[in-house]
């Protein structure tokens, strides 16, 4: 009896602990879709790398880390720089190609090539169309300069790695804060390469005395002179036919494409009050990163994190530096709820199209009732008739950019005068 018990008691045991990992997962499933997995606040997702008197380094956490929906992202990175007037940060290389795009503030930019070859770029985000951009291959060594005497620089970098999902900077400085990665090697090796004893090399390039305090630093306005004299205009240009612009008084919308990278590069403005119409977009994941200002965001996509006909809707309230994902073929509405731009950054986008959902222009619902059977499908759709439909979508003249307060503020009118009716009712009763 005691023999036959025991199989039964283990079999007891490996079904509860399954039962016990099943329901685990089915739960982290289940807090998942409670939470917003496309929102990364900035109080709590950016992780500081480097941080002095002059500025700081940080990085977004990984995007896979906070959701397997977002696993198309893993080789994605953003990184914020933010450095003081009259500033230099360190040169450097990465193991990661970069795209750089200034958020505020002015900068230049000098990347370092073999055969002392060098190119300076002057970078602003005065430009009202599109704030300057720049990509910089992975390998390259750079450096950055805020020349601008008053005024903070502020850049957004889409980072993606070429060794694995983490981004190394390897900076030649040994500074307070780090030291330089040249100094690993061992003795033998900097001896020989450089032709000198290692005490020389050491008190050259290592000593602690005359160390700077970490990787940004002040300089002086002789040296911002002589290095404005060579920087040149990145993407201060006219807008080339590969530019996207869309823009009402409600908005604006700049698209721009970089094929080789196959990443979308957006600026977004909108006024207050103003809604930019539910849309998605056919192939591209848009990174959307909050510069100034405030916004309500709504993403309607599958509820959980299965194969599923059944949708939820994802809101958040935006403000600076926070961080939305919209996935591809998502639809989306944005709301300002105050001033607000953003930068975004758009991953797999060659032959990406941006299809809106309502108003007057690049309207896809409207392109099926144009079609020759196309009001028959749309009342096969929708509960109405093909003719209601299109009445309804017909109403809407503006494209893109609306005002959202426009139907909010006729109910809270239509509202107030049932009020007052109800009032001049009760008062004549008494």
């Amino acid at each position: 009896m005691m023999r036959a018990r025991v199989p039964l008691l283990l079999l007891g045991i490996l079904f509860l602990a399954s039962l016990s990992a099943s329901f685990a997962t089915s739960l982290r499933e289940e807090e998942e879709s409670q939470d917003n997995p496309f929102y990364f606040n900035s109080d709590n997702s950016w992780n500081t790398l480097f941080k002095n008197q002059y500025g700081h380094i940080r990085v977004l956490q990984r995007f896979d880390q906070q959701s397997k929906r977002l696993q198309n992202l893993e080789d994605y990175r953003l990184v914020e720089f933010r450095s003081k007037p009259e500033t230099l940060l360190l040169p450097q290389q990465a193991d990661a190609e970069l795209l750089l795009v200034v958020r505020s503030g002015s900068a230049i930019l000098v990347l370092v090539k073999p055969d002392d070859r060098r190119e300076y770029f002057f970078l602003t985000s005065d430009n009202p169309i599109f704030s300057d951009h720049q990509k910089i291959p992975a390998g390259t060594i750079f450096y950055l300069v805020n020349p601008d005497p008053k005024e903070d620089l502020r850049i957004i970098q889409l980072a993606m790695p070429v060794n694995n999902h983490q981004i190394h900077d390897f900076f030649l400085s040994s500074t307070e804060a780090q030291q330089s990665y040249l100094q690993e090697f061992s003795k033998h090796i900097p001896e020989a390469s450089f032709n000198s004893k290692f005490e020389e090399i050491n008190r050259v390039l290592f000593a602690e005395e005359g160390q700077q305090e970490g990787v940004i630093v002040n300089i002086d306005s002789e040296q911002i002179e002589e290095l404005s004299k060579h920087a040149k205009s990145s993407s201060r240009k006219s807008l080339s036919k590969q530019d996207n612009t869309i823009g009402n008084e409600f908005g604006n919308l700049t698209e721009r494409t970089d094929n080789s990278l196959n990443v979308l590069i957006s600026s977004m403005e909108m006024k207050e009050g103003a809604l930019f119409v539910p849309h998605y977009y056919s192939k591209a994941i848009v990174i959307l990163v909050v510069n100034e200002g405030e916004a309500h965001v709504e993403l309607v996509g599958p509820k959980g994190n299965k194969e599923t006909l059944e949708f939820e809707s994802y809101r958040a309230e935006l403000s600076k530096d926070d961080v939305f994902v919209i996935p591809a073929a998502y639809p989306v509405a944005i709301k300002a709820t105050s001033n607000v731009n953003f930068t975004g950054f758009g991953i797999n986008a060659n032959n990406n199209n941006r299809n809106l959902l309502a108003g007057k222009t690049d309207n896809v619902i409207s392109s099926i009732g144009r079609a020759l059977d196309g009001k028959d499908v749309l009342g096969l759709t929708f509960s109405g008739s093909g003719e209601e439909v299109m009445k309804l979508i017909n109403k809407q003249s503006g494209s893109y950019f609306v005002d959202g307060h426009h139907h909010q503020q006729e109910q809270q009118k239509g509202s107030h005068q049932q009020e007052q009716q109800k009032g001049r009712k009760g008062a004549f009763v008494y």
